[in-house]
């Protein structure tokens, strides 16, 4: 293939659909996938809250090459230099965490883009480039790398509309769990003060023409999608194995006794 892959994730979340993920937060790759064949629209390769690095991550990526869930990677810190990196490794969708401003989203935008639109380092040589094969690379990487901005604090929605106005921008997506904190309510996602806040916001990025997205970790995310959210995560490798370990175990203790 001498050709850069257009990246569908991206054209899809300009249209609006329906996009179901799942957060990976194990770092080993064959969690990935085994993952990658479920039929999720996405999957989130963490480095924010994972023990991941730059390594494992390619493996990931790797991993889930040609399946039918589009890989978004979470980098650890809203830094030019993690960005770079994780392009780099041929992540085609990044997160950033923590955004809190349009200044802040305008920098994001600028770190994942080569000049003269932005200020990423320029190298066709890595695996983003097809290791210098995909013949159209520098022509074509500004509009095809998928941006989603994370949503965590009460500044950041104070600035919310200018944020998802930003160009380069793909969507904005709420972290429930830190805008919690925030709030004043921290380890209460579900206060109505939170859940009031989270509507709001996604109401807002709808009328600014952008995509929405939260993690419902527990897998409740019934409501976030009646709300307009399209970038829904439904739950976490994490979750699923706590939940099928526990319930496993209790079901052989009970028959035990």
């Amino acid at each position: 293939m001498n050709s850069l892959p257009h990246n569908t994730f991206k054209e899809r979340l300009a249209r609006s659909e329906r996009l179901i993920g799942l957060w990976v937060t194990f770092t080993g790759h064959p969690v990935a996938e085994v993952l990658a064949g479920s039929g999720f629209d996405w999957l989130l390769l963490d480095m924010e809250h994972s023990p991941n690095d730059v390594a494992a991550l390619g493996a990931q990526l790797l991993a889930v090459r040609g399946s039918p869930s589009a890989p978004v990677v979470r980098v650890p810190v809203h830094d030019m230099a993690w960005i770079k990196r994780v392009l780099d490794a041929g992540a085609p969708n990044i997160m950033v965490p923590n955004v809190r401003s349009a200044a802040e989203a305008r920098e994001a935008v600028s770190w994942s883009r080569f000049a003269p639109e932005g200020l990423r380092g320029v190298a066709g040589s890595t695996r983003a480039g097809n290791y210098t094969r995909y013949k159209d690379y520098m022509a074509r990487a500004n509009g095809e790398i998928g941006l989603v901005l994370q949503i965590e604090s009460r500044e950041a929605l104070d600035d919310l509309d200018a944020i998802c106005r930003v160009p380069g921008v793909d969507a904005v997506f709420i972290g429930p769990s830190d805008l919690a904190a925030s709030l004043g309510h921290r380890g209460q996602a579900g206060h109505p003060v939170v859940q009031a806040a989270i509507s709001d916001a996604f109401r807002t990025a709808r009328q600014a023409g952008r995509a929405s997205g939260i993690l419902a970790a527990d897998g409740k995310a019934e409501a976030y999608l009646d709300q307009g959210a399209t970038m829904v995560g439904v739950g976490t490798d994490l979750h699923l194995l706590i939940a099928a370990a526990d319930g496993l175990a209790a079901r052989f203790r009970s028959t035990a006794q």
